[in-house]
């Protein structure tokens, strides 16, 4: 298991998780009921086999959102009351009202619910305590908010907020392009994409090139600046890292992945928690030189 996208939230490292084995096993993943829609609550991180809603390692815990969703494409209850109206209109020889309409609509999604699919789904977290981090394995702000919001419900207080930046991420981006120092480290990638800053303009995403190029330098002097930017990290991490502060396409590289080929282990739980115990010390390590270079703001303490 590696997350594949950084959503990333900032807490104070003042709080206490001493208690979160206990709290989340009052909120765990209950079965989707014949009526609802989705449901959501914790998981064991290890998945089926295991018990344990959160893992730790360190300063670093692991824990997981299981959710369960009902498949109901609105396209499908659309077509049946436009076949139940049809009938109606032919039988009454007039077409039901706006009220009579919602009711039968409500009447048929109550009648299909119960016989939906049921599609189940995970979105894992890390909580870094010592950095005050807590990094959802998603690129999408909503999912990332819902995750934190699952783990503010279970801890009755979690002021986790979207990471913030004291200096603007795309000027930041933009300069190590166009030829300034990166951080100790830090490498440029062979993908970005350049967005003219006027509203509509132009939009250049490239891909297995050479960024420090002619071409990517006329990009610049014509104004454009880079909004997302493939970087590595020591030859261990790969990612692309948003103005948006969200890092995607996270990879640990052979570097990295070579002290898992180098120890033996019997079980696959055993596999996972060296897995997570990597990824993590390889998450804080770039934490902490993105912090620095973008000057993340810190939570109030």
């Amino acid at each position: 298991m590696f997350f594949r996208n950084l959503t990333l939230f900032r807490f104070s490292t003042s709080l206490d998780f001493t208690k979160l084995d206990e709290l989340l096993a009052d909120h765990p993943l209950k079965p989707v009921g014949a009526l609802e829609m989705s449901s959501r609550g914790f998981v064991s991180p290890f998945g089926r086999e295991g018990e344990a809603l959160s893992h730790r390692i360190g300063d670093t815990i692991w824990v997981t959102v299981g959710g369960e969703d009902r498949l109901l494409p609105s396209a499908v209850v659309n077509d049946l009351l436009a076949k139940k109206l049809a009938e109606m209109e032919e039988k009454q020889g007039r077409k039901p009202g706006g009220r009579m309409r919602k009711q039968m609509k409500d009447d048929l999604v109550h009648e299909l619910l119960p016989r939906a699919f049921v599609r189940p789904s995970r979105i894992d977290a890390l909580i870094d305590l010592k950095l005050g981090v807590c990094a959802v394995d998603t690129s999408s702000r909503k999912s990332g908010e819902a995750v934190v919001s699952e783990i503010r419900h279970a801890m009755g207080s979690f002021p986790a907020l979207p990471l913030n930046s004291e200096v603007a991420p795309r000027n930041v981006l933009t300069g190590w392009v166009a030829g300034e120092a990166l951080p100790e480290g830090l490498s440029l990638g062979e993908e970005c994409e350049l967005k003219d800053p006027m509203d509509g303009g132009a939009v250049v995403k490239c891909q297995h090139q050479e960024l420090q190029s002619d071409e990517i330098a006329k990009h610049l002097e014509a104004g454009k600046q880079v909004t997302r930017l493939a970087l590595t990290l020591d030859d261990h991490v790969s990612f692309v890292l948003g103005e948006d502060l969200v890092v995607r396409k996270f990879k640990l590289l052979d570097g990295a992945v070579d002290q898992l080929e180098s120890t033996e282990r019997d079980d696959l739980r055993a596999e996972l928690d060296a897995r997570f115990a990597l990824m993590s010390a390889e998450f804080s390590r770039l934490f902490v030189v993105l912090e620095g270079a973008l000057k993340l703001s810190k939570a109030d303490a």
